[in-house]
């Protein structure tokens, strides 16, 4: 087979900056730091807050109103009855704000999925989304967007990012589960969705992507990814409708271990289903009649041709077709080389297994090796775009573009006996 690669490198830029909150552990220094700002004159106020947003305001859309809410989570330290200028304020909000380049490091293991909105388009042309893994200072990561348009022949252009990000409002709902809501006028590509919850606070890794068909006919975007506090990974669940408004939380039920989980498109015979990978090894198939409690798994693949011989797993959720659900899976070698590779399963029981890829659909060739982490090709999912199957992918964990293949002569190989 031969796959197609696309001249598109989506590359970190480290002048891609948030605002978020300057986190001080220590009490005593938080009332220290605003009571040397109570301390200064208001013509001194108004004078170091002038520097502040001269300095910071071409680089965020709303950062004197982010000062200004950062202060109302300090206002608790503040130890004076006096009324406090608006300036003062925002001035102590600031203190308590930094500038965190959440791409800095890296953009990587992307997730494909087509546009909520196809509105005003060319005949012949799809909008789509890609999410990705941006790694920043101290290895945190968080999920970032992209967009662009693919035409019949499966054309790609990516539409130009903004030179902003910007965090969403957050709405905490209990400790497992909160909200996040993005402003409408914000283009796709300012959108980050960085880490809120302890069981997430190092980082929001390999989303995957997927449009969920209700038994309404409706649409919800669903994505697990890996939740990192440091110490212990979880599994958790992203659902949305927009892209502007997500609900967010962790996955419960006694086979809710390790990474990799992707869910299938839709139910199958009222059932929730989904791929997993438990042991860091082999490949899992899950039932369940809530999407977020997961009790029991089975068996579907184990490690069978040398490439894959250290471990196996999945790289993205199952793409439904007339001959089965086709899957992309990531396999490690030696030297600890990741490549990607796909398997079949039957359409209407996914239990069983109808073929497998012998050798890689894709490997790192020169020019994709070098990086944060050598010789990997990871992706998180892709799509059909006619006669094509095309799918992002990371390129050693650094930077990520796209590949394509030709849908029948993928699916023909699956099924050779």
């Amino acid at each position: 087979m031969k796959v197609h690669r696309y001249q598109i490198k989506i590359e970190p830029n480290n002048k891609r900056v948030l605002f978020k909150p300057f986190i001080i552990f220590s009490e005593e220094r938080k009332y220290k730091i605003i009571k040397r700002i109570l301390n200064l004159t208001e013509t001194e106020v108004n004078r170091e807050l002038s520097m502040v947003i001269a300095e910071f305001e071409k680089r965020h859309h709303r950062g004197y109103l982010f000062f200004l809410n950062r202060f109302e989570q300090m206002k608790k330290y503040v130890s004076t009855d006096e009324p406090l200028s608006e300036e003062r304020k925002v001035l102590i909000g600031a203190y308590f704000t930094q500038e965190f380049s959440l791409e800095s490091t890296a953009i990587f293991n992307p997730s494909m999925i087509w546009h909520p909105n196809q509105s005003n388009l060319p005949a012949g042309k799809k909008r789509f989304i890609i999410s990705l893994r941006a790694t920043g200072e101290g290895h945190v990561s968080s999920i970032v967007f992209r967009s662009g348009i693919i035409d019949e022949q499966s054309n790609i252009k990516m539409d130009e990012p903004s030179q902003f990000v910007e965090m969403p409002e957050i709405k905490m709902l209990n400790d497992n589960f909160y909200e996040a809501h993005f402003n409408p006028e914000d283009d796709i590509s300012e959108r980050a969705i960085f880490p809120q919850m302890p069981s997430e606070s190092n980082g929001i890794e390999d989303a995957r992507f997927v449009e969920f068909k209700n038994d309404d006919g409706e649409s919800t975007y669903f994505a697990t990814y890996c939740a990192y506090d440091g110490h212990n990974i979880s599994t958790q669940l992203l659902q949305t409708k927009d892209f502007l408004n997500f609900k967010i939380g962790k996955m419960m039920g006694r086979e809710i271990q390790n990474k990799g989980m992707a869910l299938f498109p839709h139910k199958i015979d009222g059932k929730y289903v989904m791929l997993s990978r438990q042991d860091n090894e082999n490949i899992f198939i899950m039932f369940s009649d809530d999407v977020y409690k997961w009790e029991s798994k089975q068996l579907l693949m184990e490690p069978e041709y040398p490439w894959e011989f250290f471990q196996i797993g999945n790289c993205g959720s199952p793409v439904e077709t007339e001959k089965g659900w086709l899957c992309l899976s990531h396999g490690v070698g030696a030297a600890r080389k990741y490549v990607i590779g796909a398997f079949l399963l039957d359409k209407d029981d996914p239990t069983k297994l109808i073929g497998r890829l012998k050798k890689p659909l894709l490997e790192a060739n020169e020019l994709e090796r070098e990086g944060y982490v050598p010789h990997v090709v990871y992706s998180c999912g892709g799509v059909i775009n006619g006669r094509d199957f095309v799918f992002p992918y990371a390129m050693s964990d650094y930077a990520s573009s796209f590949a394509s293949v030709d849908l029948n002569e993928l699916l023909d190989e699956l099924t050779k006996r």
